[in-house]
């Protein structure tokens, strides 16, 4: 599927804890990885450290639709993103955005 200016975006805004920091990002990392490699529908997964509080992370993705996103969460390659991160949080937001310009 071609990419277009109109996308899901969904910003996910994480304060973790101080010992599960590092694990988070390994396992954020490697899930982003495997979307933007594995899922066509996954057009960009990005993720962010705050510069002023390295424990508030922000994943940053882009998909091309929700049958897209539905299908990340579908993907064995988010299962230990799905199962191992609850206990590494301290709390969460996750927004949901529609792109309408690039």
């Amino acid at each position: 599927m071609a990419h277009t200016a109109e996308a899901l975006v969904i910003m996910a805004e994480f304060t973790l804890t101080p010992e599960g920091l590092h694990r988070f990002l390994d396992i954020a990392r490697q899930d982003a990885r495997d979307s933007v490699a594995n899922e066509p529908g996954c057009q960009q997964f990005d993720v962010l450290i705050n510069e002023d509080d390295p424990l508030q992370v922000t994943l940053h993705e882009v998909y091309d639709n929700q049958q897209a996103f539905e299908a990340h969460l579908a993907a064995p390659h988010f299962v230990p993103f799905r199962d191992e991160t609850p206990a590494l949080i301290a709390s969460q937001k996750v927004r949901r955005f529609t792109r309408s310009a690039r």
